[in-house]
C-alpha cells in the first residue's frame, strides 16, 4: 500500500487503518503521565524534584503524541518534521531521568560541573536534529524514515538509554548501601520503577525499529508495548506518594491511581469489538469509580488523622525538648549553687575559727575582772563590763552556730551515737532551765512518763542541745504563763498533716515525740514555713530577744542527722506555739551505737 493512499485521519489522529492497540497504548499513557507530572509540579512549584518530574512527563507525553501522529498521519512532509524531534525528546528523557534521580537521592541540586556534562551530552543532539545527519529522507511507500536515519542518531537512541540505566543503577546502589529505614524502601521502589520504564521505553522501541528495519517485522507496532513501562513507573510514584509522602504530596497518589484506572478503562472502549464488551467495560468503570471514591475518602481521613498525630507529636516533642533544656539548666544551676554553697561553707568554717580566736581570750579576761581577781571594780564599771561580756557572749554563740552549720551541712560533724533514754535528757534540760524560768516568773513543767520509753541510739549532746534550744526559746519568747515540756511514744497515725509536704515527711512506724508548748507570742501562719530556714527569726516577736537566726536551723540539721524530723505549730500571733521533735524508734541502718 502507498502511504498517501491511506484514509485521511479524522480529528488529526483517528484513523481506521492503524491497529486498535495504538490508541490504548498511546492516548491513556500520554494523558496520565502529563496530568500526574503537572499535578505534582502544581502542588509545589518551587521543588526542583517536582520540576524535573514534570519535565520528564512533558517530554514523554510529547514523544507519545508525536509517535501517534506518525502512525496516523499521511502527509510525508509533516511526518518528517515530527520524526526529527523523536531522538531529541528521548535523549532529553534520559538526561532528565539521571538529573531527577540525583535530586531524589541527595535532596539538593547537582553541581555546576555535572550540569555542564549534561549540556555537553544533549546540545549536539538538539542542534543536529534539523540537519541531514539526523534525517535525510522519507519512504512514502512504507510511511517511515528508518532507512534514512543518520548513524549518530541511530546510535544515540541506544546510547542514551543504556547510559541512563547504568548511571542511575550506580547511583541507586551507592545510596542504598548507606541509607536506612524508610528511605531504603523508597530508593528500591523508585529504582525498580524508573529502570523498568527506561528499559521498556528504550530497549523495546529500539528493537521494534531495528527488527522492522531488518525486515523481520512488517511494522514497528512492537513499540506500543514499550510505552506501558511508564504506566508502571507512575504506579510506583503513586505508591511512593501515598505511602511515604514523596514530592510533598499526600492525597495526590490515591487520586492519581483512580484517575489512571478510569483513563485506562475508558480507553478500552476505543477498541471494544461489540456491545457486550462495551457494557462490561462500562460496568467495570462504574464499579472502579465507586471504589475509588471510597478509597480517596479513606485516604483523606487517614491523612487528617496522621496530621493531627503529627501536630500532637510535635507539641510533645517541643515540650519534651523544653523540659530537657530546663532540666539541664536546673542541673547546671544546681551544680553551681552546690559549688557556691560549698565555698560558702568552707569560708564560714575558716572565718569562724579565726573569729573564735578573738572573743575566747576576751571572755577569759572579763571573767577574771568580774570575779574581782584584779581587785574590786566600781559599780559603774562593772555594769559596763557586764554589757561587754554579754556582747562577747553573743558573738561566741554566733561563731559556735556558724561552726555547727558548716559542719552539719558538709557532713563533717562527728556524732557520738549511744543508747540513751530521751526522757532522762528532757529531765536534764528541765533542771538546767528551771531557774531561768522561775526568775522570769514562768511556770516550767515536765512530767516524766510513768512507763519507760524505748532507748534510742542518739548523740546525747546534740539531742540535749536541740531540746534545750526549744525550751530556752520558749522561755525567752513567753512574757507570762507557762512552758510545758512533754515526751511520749506515738505513732504516725495520730498525726494529722497540715499540708501535702508534711504528709510526705511523716515518719513511718512508732516515734518518740518531744513537744515544747508555750503560751508566748505565737507565730503568724505565713511565717511558719520559713522558721527553720537559715538566718530566720520570728520577726513578729514583741520581746527584745537577741538571736543569730541559726538556732532552729541547727536543730533541724541535728534531728535530721538522727533520721528524725522537727516542725512548729501555732494557732497565730499571741496564741502560743508548739515546737515538736520526732525520732523514729526503728532508726536508719547507718545509725549504730559505738562501743
Amino acid at each position: 500500500m502507498i502511504c498517501y493512499l491511506f484514509s485521511n485521519p479524522s480529528y488529526f489522529i483517528f484513523s481506521s487503518d492503524v491497529p486498535a492497540l495504538l490508541y490504548y497504548s498511546h492516548v491513556p499513557t500520554a494523558i496520565i503521565v502529563f496530568m500526574i507530572g503537572f499535578f505534582v509540579f502544581w502542588k509545589d512549584r518551587q521543588s526542583l524534584m517536582n520540576q524535573l518530574l514534570f519535565a520528564i512527563s512533558a517530554c514523554f507525553s510529547i514523544w507519545v503524541i508525536s509517535n501517534l501522529i506518525l502512525w496516523t498521519n499521511i502527509h510525508s512532509d509533516f511526518m518528517l518534521f515530527v520524526w526529527s524531534f523523536l531522538r531529541v525528546l528521548s535523549s532529553l528523557i534520559s538526561i532528565l531521568s539521571i538529573y531527577f534521580i540525583y535530586v531524589f537521592l541527595e535532596k539538593k541540586d547537582v553541581s555546576l560541573l555535572l550540569k555542564s556534562i549534561f549540556l555537553i551530552l544533549i546540545i549536539p543532539i538538539i542542534f543536529l536534529s534539523s540537519t541531514y545527519i539526523n534525517l535525510k529522507g522519507f519512504n512514502i511507500t512504507s510511511c517511515d524514515a528508518f532507512a534514512f536515519e543518520g548513524v549518530l542518531f541511530q546510535f544515540s537512541r541506544v546510547f542514551f538509554g543504556i547510559l541512563a540505566m547504568i548511571w542511575i543503577l550506580f547511583l541507586l546502589i551507592r545510596k542504598y548501601r548507606n541509607a536506612g529505614g524508610n528511605f531504603r524502601k523508597q530508593i528500591l521502589l523508585m529504582g525498580v520503577g524508573i529502570e523498568l520504564f527506561l528499559f521498556s521505553f528504550f530497549i523495546v522501541t529500539f528493537l521494534a525499529a531495528y527488527l522492522t528495519d531488518m525486515g523481520i517485522l512488517s511494522d514497528s507496532r512492537l513499540e506500543f508495548y514499550g510505552l506501558f513501562g511508564m504506566d508502571i513507573f507512575i504506579g510506583f510514584l503513586a505508591y511512593l506518594i501515598v505511602r511515604y509522602k514523596a514530592f510533598n504530596i499526600k492525597l495526590l497518589g490515591a487520586q492519581a491511581l483512580i484517575f489512571s484506572l478510569v483513563i485506562l478503562l475508558g480507553a478500552e472502549l476505543l477498541f471494544a469489538q461489540n456491545t457486550v464488551n462495551r457494557i462490561l467495560i462500562l460496568l467495570t468503570l462504574a464499579i472502579s469509580i465507586g471504589f475509588g471514591y471510597m478509597l480517596v475518602r479513606s485516604v483523606k481521613a487517614e491523612i487528617r488523622h496522621r496530621e493531627k498525630l503529627q501536630i500532637v507529636n510535635k507539641e510533645i516533642s517541643k515540650k519534651k525538648n523544653q523540659l530537657e533544656k530546663m532540666a539541664n539548666s536546673l542541673e547546671r544551676s544546681n551544680a553551681k549553687l552546690k559549688k557556691i554553697d560549698a565555698t560558702k561553707t568552707d569560708f564560714i568554717n575558716v572565718a569562724s575559727h579565726q573569729l573564735r580566736k578573738i572573743p575566747t581570750p576576751i571572755k577569759g579576761y572579763l571573767s577574771l575582772l568580774l570575779e574581782d581577781s584584779y581587785g574590786e571594780i566600781p559599780k559603774e564599771q562593772r555594769e559596763i563590763l557586764e554589757k561587754i561580756n554579754s556582747a562577747n557572749e553573743r558573738q561566741i554563740n554566733l561563731v559556735n552556730d556558724l561552726l555547727d552549720v558548716a559542719r552539719l551541712e558538709s557532713g563533717k560533724v562527728i556524732l557520738n551515737f549511744k543508747k540513751q533514754d530521751l526522757a532522762d535528757i528532757c529531765q536534764e534540760v528541765f533542771s538546767s532551765l528551771l531557774p531561768e524560768a522561775e526568775k522570769k516568773g514562768l511556770i516550767l513543767e515536765y512530767k516524766k512518763p510513768k512507763d519507760s520509753l524505748p532507748e534510742l541510739i542518739v548523740d546525747k549532746g546534740k539531742i540535749f542541745e536541740a531540746i534545750f534550744n526549744f525550751v530556752d526559746n520558749a522561755v525567752k519568747y513567753t512574757p507570762g504563763g507557762k512552758v510545758d515540756l512533754q515526751i511520749k511514744l506515738d505513732d504516725k497515725s495520730n498525726y494529722k498533716a497540715q499540708s501535702l509536704d508534711d504528709e510526705r515527711k511523716v515518719l513511718s512506724g512508732s516515734v518518740i515525740r518531744v513537744t515544747v508548748v508555750d503560751t508566748g507570742v505565737g507565730i503568724a501562719k505565713e511565717s511558719l514555713p520559713y522558721l527553720f530556714a537559715k538566718f530566720s527569726r520570728n520577726d513578729k516577736a514583741k520581746l527584745n530577744v537577741e538571736g543569730t537566726g541559726l538556732g532552729l536551723y541547727v536543730v533541724k540539721l541535728m534531728i535530721e542527722a538522727h533520721g528524725g524530723r522537727t516542725w512548729v505549730e501555732s494557732p497565730g500571733e499571741g496564741k502560743g506555739s508548739s515546737f515538736i521533735i520526732e525520732i523514729p524508734v526503728k532508726q536508719p541502718k547507718n545509725i549504730v551505737a559505738e562501743d
